[in-house]
């Protein structure tokens, strides 16, 4: 295995930078990682992919390790593509597929981003590691910690779902809540850097999180044949997976592997209570003001403000892609009715999609016919607090009234 990467990039200016060193930000914006496309096409072919194993490493070429002994795995990758015809129904769209991210080791998509940034680590002998959190990072950072020998310090906002508490605490990181936002718990990470001695380990902080993101392009690609869908909903809060999957679809384009003559309508979804890049998309503004007093069910939408904002709303335009804002009440009710049409473990960031595409199917933005991929990202199990679904009781199991069952279940399916 060798590294086919030429060098790191400013993406804010397109410095180029040492990529035998460890970076964090350049000039306070994201770096990204540039490879040989041309000696990559030369060297392999998507037939090349069938026979390796199934987790996202079988992408090898487009990831930054050149030794395989620094890959720190957790088997992450290859998550399904679901059809979702019942539920495409509910939406007005004849070809929906959900691409199922809850799969994934850590029950989220943030599994990918800490399989190769925490690879990275290990190339630089990396000791520490700080990230702040709105929940499913933190639990994914730990267990890669764990699994690569590294010191893990979790910062999260105080009302940070408990599930996501317990994931980072019991993988043996050092987990403190924050009484404020992930950018509150972002700062304190900053401040940190030079008197605790770790690596900032934040959202686009670090070149290499967005390269294990990008993968779920990359195996979009290969699953749909080398094609690419009509139009993508992804929820958006830091944004690493929506600029992850566009960086890959041109990375594709280049080698010349995908069959796709125009790229996917890129669509970003966001709450109501946190809608920065929403707020910047239709101002026509490339960079997004801090969203304040951020607030909604989503807590992993939660993200008032957003180092790579200019980078999402690039990819936006790119594509023709929209910004959509939806309520929690929305939210709350399609994770419900998806998860009851489908047995797919929605998130409620990923229900905010659900919601955007029943909003853009009637306007008419999305045709019946057309292809539409909605990513959930992580698993609704992560978040039990936000149902308390009222059970019936039967008191003698001895005696049951199977006509008061039947009108339960009459009721029950009405609601």
């Amino acid at each position: 295995m060798s590294s086919y990467v030429t060098h790191l990039e400013g993406a804010i200016d397109g410095a180029k930078l040492d990529p035998s060193q460890p970076h964090q930000l350049h000039q306070g914006r994201p770096i990204l990682v540039r490879y040989d496309l041309p000696r990559i096409a030369r060297d392999v072919k998507p037939a090349d992919f069938l026979p390796r194993d199934k987790s996202l490493w079988r992408y090898r070429e487009l990831l930054p390790v050149e030794n395989p002994s620094d890959i720190v795995s957790l088997g992450e990758g290859s998550s399904p593509i679901l059809r979702a015809d019942r539920l495409g129904a509910m939406l007005g769209l004849k070809n929906l597929l959900i691409k199922d991210e809850s799969q994934l080791p850590t029950g989220s998509f943030k599994s990918r981003g800490q399989t190769t940034a925490m690879s990275m680590c290990k190339r630089f002998g990396v000791k520490r590691i700080a990230l702040p959190t709105a929940g499913n990072a933190g639990g994914a950072a730990a267990a890669y910690a764990a699994r690569a020998g590294i010191e893990a310090f979790v910062f999260m906002p105080s009302d940070t779902p408990i599930i996501n508490q317990i994931e980072a605490a019991v993988a043996g990181a050092h987990v403190f809540l924050v009484d404020g936002l992930i950018n509150d718990c972002g700062k304190i990470v900053g401040a940190g850097m030079k008197p605790m001695g770790w690596f900032d380990l934040s959202t686009l902080k670090e070149p290499y999180r967005v390269e294990g993101k990008k993968t779920m392009g990359i195996e979009l690609a290969e699953q749909l044949g080398w094609k690419l869908p009509d139009v993508i909903l992804y929820p958006t809060g830091g944004g690493t997976g929506l600029i992850g999957m566009w960086k890959a679809f041109a990375e594709l384009r280049e080698l010349g592997w995908l069959k796709s003559e125009k790229p996917p309508r890129m669509v970003a979804v966001q709450p109501d209570g946190c809608r920065p890049i929403v707020r910047a998309f239709e101002a026509g503004s490339r960079f997004a003001e801090p969203f304040a007093n951020a607030h909604t069910i989503a807590s992993g939408l939660r993200v008032p403000v957003a180092v790579g904002d200019f980078l999402m709303l690039d990819a936006i335009r790119e594509s023709n892609g929209t910004a959509i804002a939806v309520s929690d009440d929305e939210i709350l009710h399609w994770m419900n009715r998806g998860i009851a049409a489908e047995g797919i473990s929605f998130c409620p960031e990923s229900s905010a999609c659900i919601s955007a595409a029943k909003k853009l199917a009637g306007e008419g933005w999305i045709h019946p016919d057309e292809q539409v991929v909605l990513f959930n990202c992580g698993a609704f199990q992560k978040y039990p607090h936000l149902v308390t679904p009222k059970l019936p009781t039967i008191p003698n199991p001895a005696s049951i009234d199977w006509d008061w069952i039947e009108a339960v279940a009459a009721q029950q399916q009405r609601n």
